[in-house]
């Protein structure tokens, strides 16, 4: 763990210094200056993107770190305007170093409609997926630049998924996104699905997805012949709906999920407020746990609380353990109450979160699950702990404790600390 957290250091540090260099000084942008403006580039860098005369380079693709993969680098990107207003390519190549293996996307669209931002798009992809995790559609609009959760996943299955997908604004502050996706799933893991006498290894999910993704309170104007998001409104709410079908282009189970989050925002003063996440899910029919729910966990098993020592999620639970509960049904509620930055000097200006999380969940069947073992959360899961962000370099600290339900005898196991990250460009 020492090491992976020496190469994640080096690497995040360079990142950190990387975003306070002016595009000017970087040589591998001289071509891009030319037809972007300062502001635009850090805009694109900013969403995950490092723009080209034809191409965005998706940043996340560079380099990633989990525990099955481990290093995972190569490349990814989408077209633009310059390569075409109407058509679009967007593609990956990675490799892990780990497991020794390839995984890419090939993709591309066409844009049905200017005003309504409507795309048909079409992906074949080879990849990895974390077990129990649950992606809204929409979500891949809004880019998170550093994902620490990755660092520490195990436990995942590979799908190769061929799919069709309809993005449509039906509002400036209400997108759509509809899919019908086939998909072959293989645990790479020992998890068999025993359902209808039947012990499934790897199996095939064919399903429909409608995802939306709604802003009511934001507000909009038209800029440059562009709209743009003006205020960042709050309440904001994403719901998903999936229905898999049983003997429909191959597939092999029946089940129905329904996803739904709401993110609120209480501003009191500049930089001090109150983030409430409330996030649900439910699943029925016969679902494998592949497409089932955990409650985003963050924490290593480890015997001392410093060989625990990692990094602390935006959005997970950093006392829970991974693969320590599964759901069919669960809800999520995480409070982060940010206090004003302390301005001790002007580059040094550190600041303290409060946080609270609370889940529950339960899960029907549970014996259609064979190999593998977890709890419920049907006690209810709570933790509160805080963050000292902005310590040094964008890097702070994050200390949480584990209560209630599912408090461990020994204390130390309860105990969760390690260091943060914020970096903004």
């Amino acid at each position: 763990m020492r090491k992976q957290l020496l190469f994640l250091i080096t690497f995040l540090i360079a990142l950190r210094i990387a975003a306070q260099i002016p595009p000017s000084e970087i040589d591998s942008t001289e071509v891009v200056v030319d037809t972007l403006s300062k502001k635009q580039f850090i805009k694109q860098l900013g969403n995950g993107y490092l723009p080209t005369k034809f191409l965005n380079i998706d940043l996340r693709y560079l380099i990633k770190y989990n525990q099955y993969e481990g290093v995972r680098t190569g490349l990814g990107g989408v077209t633009n305007d310059g390569f075409s207003k109407k058509y679009r390519i967007n593609s990956y190549l990675v490799y892990g170093f780990r497991d020794d293996q390839f995984k890419y996307r090939i993709g591309g669209g066409a844009r049905l409609n200017e005003k309504t931002e409507t795309w048909l798009n079409l992906s074949y992809t080879d990849d990895l997926t974390e077990t129990g995790s649950s992606n809204f559609l929409t979500d891949k609009r809004f880019f998170s630049f550093f994902e620490p959760r990755l660092l520490n996943i195990d436990l995942f299955h590979r799908h190769i998924t061929r799919a069709v997908n309809l993005e449509h604004k039906i509002s400036n502050g209400l997108l759509s996104e509809l899919e019908l996706a086939v998909s072959d799933i293989s645990p790479t893991y020992n998890y068999i699905f025993r359902v209808d006498g039947r012990d499934f290894r790897n199996w095939d999910i064919s399903a429909a997805k409608a995802s939306f993704q709604w802003s009511p309170f934001s507000e909009f104007e038209l800029k440059d012949e562009q709209m743009v998001e003006t205020k960042d409104g709050y309440p904001k709410f994403t719901l998903q709906l999936t229905q898999s079908f049983k003997n429909l282009i191959e597939g092999d189970f029946n089940f129905f999920k329904t996803d739904f989050r709401t993110i609120h925002k209480i501003k009191y003063a500049k930089e001090n407020f109150t983030l409430a996440v409330l996030t649900t899910g439910i699943a029925t029919g016969k679902t494998p746990l592949t497409h089932l729910y955990h409650a985003y966990p963050n924490n290593i098993r480890k015997e001392t609380i410093l060989q625990r020592f990692s990094v602390a999620g935006i959005n997970s639970f950093e006392t829970m353990f991974f693969n320590e509960f599964f759901s069919d049904r669960f809800a999520t509620l995480q409070l982060k109450h940010y206090l004003k930055p302390f301005n001790i000097s002007e580059s040094f200006k550190p600041q303290l979160v409060l946080i609270s999380r609370f889940a529950l969940g339960d899960m029907h069947d549970i014996e259609r699950h064979q190999n593998i073992e977890f709890g419920t959360l049907n006690k209810g899961y709570s933790e509160a702990g805080l963050e000292i962000n902005k310590l040094l370099f964008g890097f702070g600290l994050s200390f949480a404790y584990r209560y209630g339900g599912y408090h461990l005898p020994n204390w130390e196991d309860n105990i969760a600390f390690k260091f943060t990250f914020n970096i903004s460009l």
